[in-house]
């Protein structure tokens, strides 16, 4: 009788995931690899075309692409408007979540993933790639690893149900943090003592996909929720952006594929090696925190995209910088390129592990029974 009603439990539980992620959504990892083909073909076939949509920016020297910040923006603004605010307040009561999340994206994931670039660029893929191309690649996936998610996470978040106003808090933390930490990070795991990362980058990065998507998202729902009401709000607005959202991800990854389409043909061997500590560091991250959300107590839709902040990189950001700092030809750059790559799939694994194993999280802990009392 339990065994049938723990099976019957786990098969609602399978449903509702399937339910949960649409047929679009389950099968993003192929749309992500026809996204690489075609935004290599666009960068080969139209090569004028992509050089000058490469260099729309938000304001002379931001690095911010125009094309990539717009629809990033239609990608966060769906999420903004399920954030009520007034929840907000009540986080400051439930501050494990906040405190695993900045544990693990800035005295772990930095550190880890300098030492695994290390490892693998600079040792075990030795006799691949020359001691000063495994030096820019290492740079380049340090970059990557200091650079916490920003965008991509609010989409990680809704596929995992995730709590959208304490996602919002957490990205809000990064952000901030980032502002004053990301240089001097990179500057140290790096060991390049005149490395400057250009202020108006991260400032810029900082406004445009958060502050802008957030501000038109609480004046729309503010709006529509007072002359419309809540129950139309959420029945028939809200669901006419979710094809927006999936469509302005693909569109931005086609871009970014695009724009570094040299890169990508060019050295398909380093995309390879470079993947390695890239997935390794993923899974690694993602692992100890949702572990730690467990071990905490924190609630399910918490620690889902706690465990995949903590895992994901803020990759426009760290691919402006790589730029910036290196060349767009540069090893570094490349690296941060196949975060780009690496990531979407990967991410998608881990936010399906994250849904498959609710029931398991929502377990109670078992007291061991050689020390349960008689």
């Amino acid at each position: 009788m339990h065994t049938d009603s723990r099976m019957r439990s786990g098969m609602n539980e399978e449903t509702k995931t399937k339910r949960r992620l649409g047929p679009f959504e389950r099968y993003l990892t192929l749309w992500v690899f026809l996204c690489m083909v075609a935004g290599v073909l666009l960068g080969k076939c139209l090569p004028a075309l992509t050089a000058s949509l490469s260099r729309m920016q938000f304001g002379q020297g931001s690095q911010v692409n125009i094309p990539i910040g717009v629809l990033l923006w239609l990608m966060i603004y769906p999420m903004m408007l399920k954030v009520d605010f007034s929840a907000i307040g009540g986080i400051a009561r439930r501050p494990a979540g906040l405190a695993v999340t900045f544990i693990v994206n800035w005295l772990v994931k930095p550190f880890t993933m300098a030492f695994l670039a290390w490892l693998f660029m600079q040792h075990i893929f030795a006799n691949w790639v020359g001691p000063e191309t495994a030096k820019g690649y290492t740079a380049g996936l340090i970059i990557l690893a200091a650079a916490p998610c920003t965008a991509m996470v609010f989409v990680w978040s809704y596929l995992t149900d995730g709590d959208p106003a304490y996602t919002l808090v957490q990205v809000a933390m990064n952000d901030l943090i980032m502002l004053v930490a990301f240089a001097p990070m990179v500057m140290f795991l790096c060991g390049v003592a005149h490395v400057i990362v250009p202020a108006q980058v991260l400032i810029t990065s900082v406004i445009v996909f958060i502050v802008i998507p957030l501000a038109a998202g609480w004046l729309t729902r503010t709006v529509l929720l007072k002359f419309r009401g809540k129950e139309w709000f959420e029945t028939h607005f809200l669901p006419k952006f979710h094809p927006i959202m999936i469509g302005a991800l693909l569109l931005t990854l086609i871009l970014i594929f695009a724009f570094q389409s040299k890169n990508l043909t060019a050295r398909w061997f380093a995309v390879l090696l470079l993947a390695v500590p890239i997935i390794v560091q993923v899974y690694f991250n993602s692992a100890i925190t949702y572990l730690l959300m467990r071990t905490l107590r924190v609630e399910h839709n918490i620690a889902a995209p706690g465990s995949l902040i903590g895992a994901s990189n803020f990759f426009e950001l760290a691919v402006a910088v790589a730029i910036t700092l290196f060349g767009a030809d540069s090893p570094a750059a490349l690296a941060t390129v196949v975060g780009v790559l690496v990531e979407v799939p990967v991410m998608l694994s881990v936010c399906k592990l994250c849904n498959q194993s609710r029931g398991w999280y929502s377990r109670p802990f078992q007291t061991p029974k050689a020390y349960e009392t008689v």
